[in-house]
């Protein structure tokens, strides 16, 4: 159900109330009980092909020696370690709540220093948020969001036993459909969702390393498996063919598909260079694509824990155009931007979602030099996903379990 701004979502608990639930409830390994620790190896929460999560420790102790195998505790699922991946979402929420480094109790300083613009960009003037809906139960833990061509409609994959949730544009919900299971019509766990131009739903199931197509109703069309470790982001070009990234393998796939036959015509890695992609979009207007890459912390001393995160955009041809990361933009900006999701608005330029900092910015035309603009910086706890549509961003909110939609004037949906 849609809300309008004032609604209450979290009932009467107070701000440590909430605090002391999540610590509780998501900050330690419900096998030993330890807190989870990102700064110790054997103490971060990893991701079973299941959704379940463990921390690292537990999980070795309970996998065969040889075999490498182990039985979730929870579902009894038979898992592979070489499945298993980091739990980004603890990850960050650990950093959020304990790094000494930052408080969301301040709101952070946006000065114009640099490559950072002090005002909002004319594209975007004055957005408030003027739509909520979701919610903890109609979506648990969404991780990905995709919006229908130009009518608004929004598709989100999220932790619930229906996988895929479609709603209206004023957040009524239409459909769900994808049960939780292994079968090809089943949904093991969702990472990322795309919507093709005549309407099919496109979904990366990290769980059953697989692509997996639906139509608009959930009829389930086509199962893509070819040798995909751990497939995460999807998009869609301006041609109906599907991208995937695999954040194993590192690469990048080019999916061609006969939807009317539900058949594969050719799947083709693209770039198989790649460190830990996961955020794929393509820009209907250049034919460009961008990819967001997770790097990995080495470089950086004990205690500093940021996420360095790498955006590449590729041509048509994904051939390189120009790339930029995190530390690039902490040069130019003094701001360490925690990127988590990547789209294109309708003129070409890169926007970001920040979940460190509760932000979406516009990066502007990267081949000339990224200039940050602070598009949205209100009621976001976690922005994982975003879409530009008109003058309206949609915005997926892993932290509050919704999506949530900005425009130029602020209107209550009831």
């Amino acid at each position: 159900m849609a809300k309008s701004l004032g609604s209450p979502c979290r009932g009467s608990l107070s701000p440590e109330g909430i605090l002391r639930e999540i610590q509780i409830t998501l900050m330690e390994c419900k096998v030993c009980f330890k807190k989870f620790n990102t700064q110790q190896r054997e103490c971060r929460p990893q991701n079973l092909p299941c959704g379940h999560v463990l921390c690292l420790e537990c999980i070795m102790a309970l996998s065969h020696p040889l075999l490498r195998k182990l039985e979730c505790p929870f579902c009894r699922q038979l898992c592979s370690v070489d499945s298993t991946s980091h739990c980004q979402v603890l990850i960050d929420l650990h950093e959020l709540l304990f790094s000494p480094h930052q408080s969301r109790c301040s709101a952070p300083s946006y000065r114009s220093t640099g490559g950072l613009s002090s005002g909002r960009s004319s594209r975007f003037a004055a957005l408030h948020l003027s739509t909520t809906f979701g919610g903890w139960g109609t979506l648990v833990n969404p991780t990905g969001m995709a919006v229908l061509g130009s009518s608004g409609t929004v598709v989100v994959v999220h932790d619930g036993d229906k996988r895929v949730v479609v709603f209206s544009p004023q957040g009524k919900k239409l459909n769900s459909f994808g049960h939780r299971g292994q079968a090809n019509g089943d949904i093991c766990y969702p990472l990322d969702v795309a919507v093709t131009p005549c309407g099919h739903v496109v979904v990366t199931d990290g769980g059953g390393k697989a692509v997996k197509v639906f139509t608009s109703r959930g009829s389930h069309v086509l199962t893509v498996k070819e040798s995909f470790q751990l497939p995460w982001g999807v998009g869609i070009d301006s041609s109906g063919h599907i991208l995937v990234s695999d954040v194993q393998a590192g690469t990048l796939s080019h999916i061609r598909v006969d939807y009317t036959r539900g058949v594969t015509l050719q799947c083709r890695t693209v770039l198989s260079d790649l460190q830990h992609p996961k955020a794929v979009a393509c820009c209907h207007v250049s034919g460009n694509t961008v990819v967001m890459e997770h790097l990995t912390d080495d470089a950086y001393p004990p205690g500093r824990h940021q996420q360095n995160t790498r955006l590449r955009v590729l041509t048509k041809d994904f051939h390189i155009l120009y790339q930029t990361d995190s530390f690039s933009l902490t040069l130019q900006s003094q701001l360490w931007l925690n990127m988590s999701g990547v789209a294109f608005d309708r003129h070409g330029d890169v926007i970001v979602t920040d979940c460190s900092q509760g932000m979406v910015w516009r990066l502007g035309n990267l081949q000339d030099k990224a200039v940050l603009t602070p598009l949205v910086g209100d009621h976001l706890i976690r922005p994982v996903g975003v879409v530009s549509l008109r003058n309206t961003l949609i915005i997926l909110d892993s932290g509050d379990h919704a999506v949530k939609m900005y425009s130029p004037e602020s209107v209550s949906v009831i």
